[in-house]
């Protein structure tokens, strides 16, 4: 059934459907099955997200076309399409009234996504209105908070040197709990990998107060403050909770340094709210490859994160670590952490709400840093770096300081191998990660005179 004549009008312009407040706009990549006409297959899509049916049926009333999705802009040719969805269409809380997640990605990317006469459809932005942003929880704690507990500026505190205990699953509490605290001696943050939690041979309630004593111990013989994130991701929101107050419990007069890591990916939604209400939470998503036709983008995955309230979020590398990705990947970053920003598709405006952390993760090392800083723009970030710590030729805590060290070359805009030169640890970071030296600074064994 061509429903196009009720959920589209393509007579709508998107600046007056922004400026009106009244709608969540959502662009998506779609391709119709071959033999679909695509203006039907969009209004099709916006009657599955919204009030449609097959077939026309007896309860619909002039209200409920009211609150219709609409498609109001195609191009088959880039298959672009664009749908506006009315907020009284959203679920609110019956608490306190407050806009749910879950009820947008329900609509705007749920049983569309296996419709017959759809060939592929990816959500790649959307716009959420000033009244929607108002009605999100968002973040209660940002970088800023780290910047404060680690003795830095409020504004503009600089790079977080992490890690992520490697390797994530295999390690007893007292191997876990003494990396741990060989890294502390040189950085600033640690976070559970979303795998390690509570295994039988690294129980949480064995574990956890070993953490804590090697933070101490690090803390005393460093005189810096340190940060460790606990992984509380669990089926059950109990559960989740249980391991919060565990470990505020055990970190005592220190639970400020503790964060919470959740894994909003596979919790969903309603772990990251719970955590962000009860707690303050750094989130971490992921989402398919690039080259995936369905789902949503990376980029759509932030902008949640951000509404959702969490803290912090992992964007990947931008192409500069192991993981997919590309330089102009800096706009997910953007957008979580500006008050304002140019998406794919829509300017967001967040209207004040408290930015998200970029954390940056995934094979990255001193010698890729300073490249990556200059990608972004600036070092206000968390970045963890497993291989690239406990990789380092000397010891983590070495790797921990060669990490800031990049991020000091880079914020003087000092040349890499100058500055090897004068900084110990940098310099043999080089000799820790050769093919990347090779493929960054070739040439670097003379210039650094190291003949092996």
């Amino acid at each position: 059934m061509d429903q196009s004549a009720r959920y589209s009008d393509l007579s709508l312009k998107e600046e007056d459907l922004i400026k009106g407040n009244k709608h969540i706009l959502v662009a998506y990549k779609m391709k119709p099955k071959a033999g679909t006409g695509y203006l039907e297959a969009a209004a099709h899509f916006a009657a599955e997200s919204s009030t449609g049916t097959n077939v026309e049926v007896s309860t619909t009333d002039d209200f409920t076309k009211g609150v219709d999705a609409l498609v109001y802009m195609i191009d088959e040719a880039n298959e672009d399409m664009r749908i506006a969805y009315p907020i009284e269409l959203f679920d609110r809380n019956v608490t306190d009234g407050r806009f749910m997640l879950v009820s947008f990605l329900t609509l705007a990317i749920g049983n569309n996504q296996g419709m017959g006469d759809i060939e592929h459809a990816k959500m790649i932005d959307f716009y959420v209105p000033d009244r929607c942003i108002q009605m999100f929880d968002g973040p209660t704690v940002d970088i800023s908070n780290l910047w404060r507990i680690l003795g830095r500026p409020m504004k503009d505190g600089g790079y977080i040197s992490g890690t992520i205990i490697k390797p994530k699953l295999g390690l007893r509490p007292e191997p876990f709990a003494q990396a741990a605290y060989q890294f502390w001696l040189g950085g600033d943050f640690i976070k559970n990998d979303e795998p390690q939690g509570n295994q039988v041979f690294c129980p949480l309630k064995k574990v956890l107060p070993l953490v804590y004593d090697s933070m101490k111990r690090a803390q005393d013989e460093t005189g810096q403050a340190k940060i460790f994130s606990l992984n509380i991701t669990a089926d059950d929101h109990y559960e989740m909770c249980a391991r919060a107050d565990y470990g505020l419990e055990v970190f005592g007069p220190d639970a400020d340094k503790l964060a919470f890591l959740v894994d909003g990916y596979v919790g969903g939604p309603g772990m990251v709210t719970t955590a962000r209400r009860q707690y303050h939470c750094a989130g971490h998503g992921a989402v398919t490859s690039p080259s995936s036709k369905r789902g949503y983008t990376a980029f759509v995955l932030a902008k949640l994160t951000r509404l959702q309230g969490a803290s912090g979020m992992h964007v990947g590398t931008m192409g500069y670590g192991k993981m997919e990705g590309e330089g102009d990947d800096k706009i997910i970053a953007y957008m979580i952490e500006r008050d304002e920003c140019q998406g794919p598709v829509y300017y967001q405006k967040w209207f004040g709400m408290k930015p998200t952390t970029p954390i940056i993760s995934g094979g990255m090392n001193a010698l890729r840093l300073p490249g990556f800083f200059e990608n972004l723009g600036h070092g206000n970030v968390i970045n963890t770096a497993g291989g690239g710590s406990y990789g380092h030729i000397d010891s983590p805590a070495a790797g921990a300081i060669s990490l800031r060290q990049a991020y000091e070359c880079w914020k003087a805009g000092a040349d890499p191998i100058q500055w090897a030169k004068e900084h110990k640890e940098f310099a043999r970071a080089f000799e820790s990660f050769p093919k990347d030296a090779d493929k960054l600074f070739p040439g670097w064994r003379e210039k650094l005179g190291v003949h092996k």
